[in-house]
């Protein structure tokens, strides 16, 4: 398996990553993975990491395309062919761009390659806005291209994603499973959370939260903004809202949101969490809120959030309705106006609230429960073609590969 993210991290791609590990070890296989040198090593048995060597001056990677990402790649797609030419592999099971490296290799040694389709290649730009230039775009559009015609097999993470390969023409083996696969639930007791409170402060008073990534797509800016409406709307009481993720530095410009509108008060940022905590901030919260602006991907949290059994307060994009109807979410317009008032519906109508709370559990229970993720993959797996004849690859291809596969030693996780 080659992933081109940091690993382990509390973020979505590694999240996803994680537990396709997790589930094809519980289905008997074993799993080499190659990553980047940032991370923390989880202990999973039948999980080997090896770690690519980190270049001149890259010390960690952000969220998106980047420079950095870049020339970690090549350092990752040279160690993924080394390994794979002195290991008999099954299968190549890359993710993302890796994806671009997984065919090579494949072709190159009669392998077959599962693509792990987390999200549109060339869309990627457009929803972090780095390098959002047309003729990057339209290369990485052809890149995908060749990814998709070169995969054996694809997981789409969403509906989206799945309609997006069919409309170009794929035809092999393709499954949707969506990262519904997660930590086990803690114990934890009614008094464990009433600490949290005490600990972030929270008096008598309903909490809003949202938890993940604090990256600018996930429009957090409007949750700010939302609450300073109902602030300027008055009637019941005000919540507090906490927001879980992130670091302090990314947190500052929302921080600094808030105290401008003269709501510092009502906001507590907290840094991100450890998975299994996670949990008891959920149940923790009156009302769990997403406010991502754009995207067609379906973030990993809201899997986590239907299955905390709680009610649920989305923006209604492409991103949140491929899961979320007006069974399990109260789904907004994503401006301030419309955020707010959802928020205040849900605060001010018990009914609706366990409403929305029923929806969510049962939601989570019929249609995203580990058993349905595992007879996904071990449907999908039982499609892939066992071996092919090896394809000598174009003169480009070689001439790119000798530039980029000079030997290095392989680094292995402890």
């Amino acid at each position: 398996m080659v992933a081109p993210q940091p690993f382990f991290r509390a973020r979505g791609t590694p999240f996803s990553v994680l537990h396709r590990i997790r589930a094809l070890v519980r289905l008997g296989h074993q799993v080499d993975l190659v990553t980047y040198p940032f991370g923390e090593t989880p202990a999973v048995s039948g999980l080997t990491i090896y770690r690519c060597s980190r270049p001149l001056a890259v010390y960690d990677v952000a969220i998106g395309p980047s420079l950095a990402k870049l020339r970690l790649d090549l350092r990752l797609f040279r160690m993924a062919h080394r390994l794979a030419k002195t290991k008999h592999y099954d299968l190549i099971h890359t993710h993302e761009e890796a994806g671009v490296a997984g065919v090579w290799i494949a072709r190159r040694l009669g392998r077959p390659h599962l693509y792990d389709m987390h999200s549109s290649l060339p869309q990627q730009f457009a929803n972090f806005g780095r390098f959002n230039w047309r003729p990057v775009v339209a290369a990485f559009r052809r890149i995908e291209r060749y990814v998709l015609g070169g995969a054996d097999g694809v997981i789409a993470i969403c509906p989206e994603l799945r309609d997006h390969v069919l409309a170009s023409g794929y035809s092999r083996p393709l499954a949707m499973i969506e990262n519904t696969l997660d930590f086990d639930v803690p114990a934890f007791t009614a008094a464990d959370l009433a600490t949290l409170r005490v600990h972030l402060g929270l008096a008598d008073e309903p909490v809003v939260l949202y938890t993940g990534t604090l990256e600018e797509y996930q429009g957090l800016g409007l949750l700010v903004a939302a609450a300073a409406e109902l602030n300027r709307q008055g009637g019941g009481p005000l919540p507090r809202f906490v927001v879980v993720g992130g670091t302090k530095t990314q947190a500052a410009p929302l921080a600094e949101q808030a105290r401008a509108l003269g709501m510092a008060a009502r906001f507590t940022f907290v840094p991100a969490v450890l998975p299994g905590a996670v949990f008891l901030y959920h149940q923790m919260a009156d009302v769990l809120v997403t406010t991502r602006s754009r995207g067609t991907t379906t973030p990993l949290k809201l899997y986590q959030y239907l299955r905390a059994g709680k009610p649920i307060v989305a923006t209604a994009i492409r991103s949140h309705t491929q899961v979320l109807d007006d069974s399990c979410a109260e789904l907004v317009e994503p401006a301030p106006a419309g955020i707010a008032a959802g928020i205040r519906r849900v605060l001010e109508d018990p009914d609706r609230r366990r409403a929305l709370a029923e929806g969510a559990r049962r939601a989570s229970r019929e249609r995203y429960s580990e058993a349905v993720y595992l007879e996904r993959l071990q449907d999908l797996l039982a499609r892939l073609p066992v071996g092919r004849r090896p394809v000598r690859a174009t003169p480009l291809w070689d001439l790119l590969a000798r530039l980029s596969m000079r030997r290095r030693p392989v680094t292995r996780a402890p």
